[in-house]
């Protein structure tokens, strides 16, 4: 086959089709240029695992996507280039705005994963000796997140020919209405920002609000709402804004554990209630699981219409919660012990009644018939 029969099979010896082979010709090996890359960024990302830090495989893991993308994003414009002289002058020009406006969009989307992935490297207890709070490390990629999304809004619309100024202008007196229109939505973005800055609570903590049945694991905290999931399973959306009015309680971040118990005590064991007091007490200091530079009282308490009381007030060192009803259930049966060695009993709700003997006999007198 001789070169003028090959270029006429090809198609490049005919102006009509010639574009269209190029066109053909640069999409193949941008389809075989993203094969390659993707599967140099693949085995890269195996060989940095290896490695002992976790910055470079964020980088990579960033990366990876984006630059993949410009590859498609670089073949189209390059066909678009090959074609110029078929298309209209208003679809050049869109191109060329696809062209930037792309760049940026895949820019930002790099920064964005990069912050991303930054996020997860700091709050794993894997990849950091002292892990950032989560709600902190969220908090924070948000933020950044969402002033990167605006710039590049505010560039694109730079490079489509708007005024910037124009905008932050028309933005200045526009938030007014809006503000207006959305304020419930400003009040839950502003009331997630406060639940950030101020943290009285973080993901994973045990919440409770004594002002609204809220009750459950902290699972996410959003711009506008907090998913909380209660014992059931359930889970709870609360807008932020709901936490700037109620009282919220977070027992996660308690020290210790209380046990507040009230013992009764028969009447008819009144002379030995002085001793099972003071070997409770006894029993309660060399606990080991009682923590004795904490509040400890037993003492007695009250004459009750059935019992001698007294109470038993103290801290357990564990905040677990399963733990500690182990605990609890440990002293109360040291309690029933302490009562039985003492030979009294736990007194119960009872009533006497007393029936005053009757002094007066009464006598019915029989009359006798005689015959």
């Amino acid at each position: 086959m001789t070169w003028e029969q090959l270029q006429e099979f090809v198609g490049l010896g005919q102006s009509e089709i010639h574009w269209i082979t190029k066109i053909f010709f640069a999409v193949f090996a941008t389809l075989i240029l993203n094969f390659l890359v993707n599967r140099a960024f693949i085995r890269l990302d195996k060989q940095l695992e290896r490695t002992s830090t976790h910055w470079d495989n964020a980088l990579i893991n960033a990366a990876h996507k984006p630059i993949t993308s410009c590859i498609w994003l670089v073949g189209f414009v390059l066909a678009a280039e090959i074609s110029e002289e078929e298309l209209a002058p208003k679809v050049i020009h869109a191109i060329h705005n696809i062209r930037q406006i792309g760049l940026i969009v895949l820019i930002t989307w790099f920064v964005n994963r990069l912050i991303k992935n930054s996020e997860h490297i700091l709050v794993s207890s894997k990849k950091m000796k002292k892990p950032m709070d989560l709600t902190t490390a969220s908090a924070v990629s948000k933020l950044l997140r969402i002033s990167i999304i605006i710039t590049s809004l505010l560039v694109i619309l730079q490079t489509l020919g708007y005024s910037v100024s124009g905008v932050l202008a028309f933005g200045g007196v526009g938030g007014i209405a809006v503000g207006f229109a959305a304020k419930d939505l400003l009040a839950n973005f502003f009331g997630g920002l406060m639940v950030y800055l101020d943290r009285p609570f973080s993901v994973g903590d045990w919440v409770r609000s004594p002002d609204k049945e809220i009750e459950g694991t902290v699972e996410n905290i959003g711009w506008r709402q907090t998913r909380i999931r209660t014992f059931d399973k359930r889970p709870l959306y609360v807008p932020n804004s709901t936490f700037s009015v109620i009282s919220v309680e977070n027992p996660s971040r308690m020290t210790h554990r209380r046990i507040y118990e009230t013992v009764g005590i028969r009447y008819d064991d009144a002379a030995k209630i002085t001793n099972i007091i003071k070997d409770v007490k006894t029993m309660l200091h060399e606990h080991e699981e009682i923590d004795e530079t904490q509040t400890l009282i037993v003492n007695f308490n009250q004459f009750s219409e059935s019992s001698l009381d007294f109470f038993i007030y103290t801290f357990t060192k564990t905040v677990n919660w399963i733990h500690y009803h182990e605990v609890k259930q440990d002293v109360l049966l040291r309690v029933i012990d302490i009562v039985t060695y003492h030979n009294a009993e736990m007194a119960f709700p009872t009533q006497t009644l007393h029936i005053a003997p009757n002094e007066n006999t009464l006598s019915i007198p029989t009359e006798k018939n005689s015959l």
